[in-house]
Formats: C-alpha cells, sequence, structure tokens
C-alpha cells in the first residue's frame, strides 16, 4: 500500500490526526511532539491536569492558533480553514453576550454556523423544549445561572450537526440531573456518528463515555489508548469474590503470594471477599484452592479505576 493509499485508509477510521504538534510561548513549551488519532464515530477523552497543554491542543485543531510544527489532519484532509463549520466547540470559559436575549443570540450564533434564519428557528425551537427551556427565550443571558448558561451554549454548539463535538468541562455547573441529561444528549450523537472530544478531569465521567483516550503531562503524552485496554495494562491482579456459608479465615488456606486484602460477611449468609494473586498466577489457581474449602458463588476482576490510573501516571 503506497502512502496515498494509506492516507485514504486511515481517513476511514479516523476523524483527527494530530502527528507530532510542538507549540511555545515565549519560554514556556506547551506541546512537545504530541499525537493523537481519533476514530470517527467514537468519544476520545483529553485528559491532564492544569497545564498539561490540553486547551493549547484545542485551540490547535480549531484554529484559534497554530502549532509551530507538526501536522493535523481533519476527515483525510490537512485541516484547514473551510473545516471550522465541520467543527462545534464548547470551551470551558463560556462566551454567550450577557446583554443579549438568550433567543435572540442563539438565532444569532446559529446563522454564524450557517444555517438559515427558518433551520435556526426550528431547530432551536426543538432543543429548546427538549431541554425545558423554551421559557427563556426572552430572558438575557445575564440573568441565567452558569447551568442555564451552559445549556444554552451547548445548544448552539451542536446546532449546525457539526461533524467533529469538542467539549471542554462540559458538566461544570451543572446539578446531577442535567449531567444525565447532557451525557445523554452526547451518546445520542456519538450514535449518530458524531465524534466528540471530551476533554475533563472527572475520571468517573471518563470511565462512563470514552472509547480511547489520550493523556498529556507536562505537554508530552504520557499515555493513550482505548480504556478497557489501559485499564487491563494497569491490572493489579485483584479479584473480588463472594462465598455460601459462615466466614471463613482464608489466608492460611491460599497458597504463598496470595495475599487476602478484605474479607467480611455480605450479609443473607454470604460473605465477600477482596484477593490479590501473584502476576504469573490464573484465575483457576485461585479458585482450585477455595473451592476445597468454601461454596464460591461469584468472582470478578477488579480492574484499577481511570482515577487512580491518572494519579499513577501523572506522580510517577
Amino acid at each position: 500500500m503506497n502512502t496515498t493509499e494509506a492516507r485514504n485508509a486511515s481517513s476511514t477510521e479516523l476523524i483527527l490526526e494530530a502527528k507530532h504538534i510542538h507549540k511555545a510561548y515565549a519560554n514556556h513549551k506547551a506541546l512537545n511532539d504530541v499525537s493523537i488519532s481519533v476514530p470517527r464515530g467514537s468519544v476520545f477523552g483529553l485528559l491532564g491536569p492544569n497545564g498539561a497543554g490540553k486547551t493549547t491542543l484545542i485551540r490547535n485543531i480549531n484554529q484559534i492558533t497554530a502549532p509551530d510544527s507538526g501536522e493535523i489532519w481533519f476527515d483525510g484532509e490537512r485541516l484547514q480553514p473551510k473545516h471550522i463549520e465541520q467543527i462545534g466547540y464548547l470551551p470551558e470559559e463560556r462566551g454567550l453576550y450577557k446583554k443579549m436575549k438568550v433567543g435572540e443570540q442563539a438565532m444569532y450564533l446559529a446563522q454564524l454556523k450557517g444555517l438559515t434564519e427558518k433551520q435556526a428557528m426550528t431547530k432551536l425551537k426543538e432543543w429548546f423544549v427538549k431541554f425545558g427551556i423554551e421559557t427563556w427565550w426572552d430572558k438575557k443571558v445575564e440573568e441565567l445561572s452558569k447551568g442555564m448558561a451552559q445549556k444554552v451554549q451547548f445548544i448552539v454548539t451542536i446546532l449546525h450537526d457539526p461533524k467533529l463535538l469538542i467539549f471542554d468541562e462540559p458538566f461544570s455547573g451543572f446539578d446531577p440531573v442535567n449531567v444525565e441529561l447532557l451525557k445523554s444528549e452526547m451518546m445520542k450523537l456519538r450514535d449518530k456518528g458524531t465524534t466528540i472530544i471530551f476533554s475533563t478531569h472527572n475520571m468517573a465521567s471518563v470511565e462512563e463515555l470514552c472509547d480511547n483516550i489520550a493523556l498529556i503531562n507536562k505537554s508530552q503524552v504520557v499515555l493513550s489508548g482505548n480504556v478497557k485496554n489501559i485499564q487491563r495494562q494497569y491490572r493489579n491482579h485483584t479479584y473480588s469474590l463472594t462465598y455460601e456459608g459462615q466466614e471463613v479465615n482464608l489466608q492460611p488456606l491460599l497458597p504463598q503470594g496470595f495475599i487476602v486484602l478484605s474479607n467480611h460477611p455480605h450479609g443473607h449468609g454470604f460473605n465477600s471477599a477482596k484477593i490479590q494473586i501473584p502476576a504469573d498466577s490464573k484465575i483457576n489457581n485461585l479458585l482450585t484452592e477455595l473451592i476445597k474449602h468454601v461454596e464460591v458463588t461469584g468472582i470478578q476482576e477488579i480492574l484499577p479505576s481511570m482515577n487512580d490510573i491518572f494519579i499513577k501516571t501523572v506522580t510517577k
């Protein structure tokens, strides 16, 4: 396969590729040889501590600033100004005009995205009803809470059906009910084929929503890949199990190297235990020893959380 064929094949699978991006401001290196590949129709988590370089990369993708070197490819083409209309960007710092009325501003921003007045009105009414905010149309933005303003900006961001959506801390300021509403709408957009880049510090949301991630620390990508594969990569061979009957002291029953981390009654005649096995052992070895003494009713591997992986990777 030649270079052109390889790129065309890649473009069918990837909506965005950033290749060897460098960006510096004065004496500060914001991005140092950063590369990411975002699969089409997926939710991609862009993670990292404050000041790691995430916002700089997002600004490069949105062509707010340009990289000093490197390439960004969008939908099989080198990133160009024409691609802006195919990208929706919801920044962490919201940018609505406080003195304008909500409906007036939403119409203005929708038409900036290329919608006709009739299209904008029809789609905005649908979304305002869906989000339960139809009574806000004539309110001024300054009358809205942070969460209310975010709802409006979320709608304006997705209204023109872009191929790529970039959300920077989209749940900030939302109560739990509205967080679930936003998550649901994000997943519906993903299921329709929209690709989402999702930047957040909430690792629970990463596990729930993201297919793949890239973790940037000190201007470099230090971890990337499929979320489940990364969790398996960082596995510590710990299992949660339940067994029936009276609580049993399990530690003396297990071979050397098997560690009982916890063991206590679970209720209704069942007990719960957490056991770590040696890296070169298997779950069958654990079960072979346990079933000699107790009635095992369930067992499951405990994979490390993305929060644990984030902290371990960033602080090591």
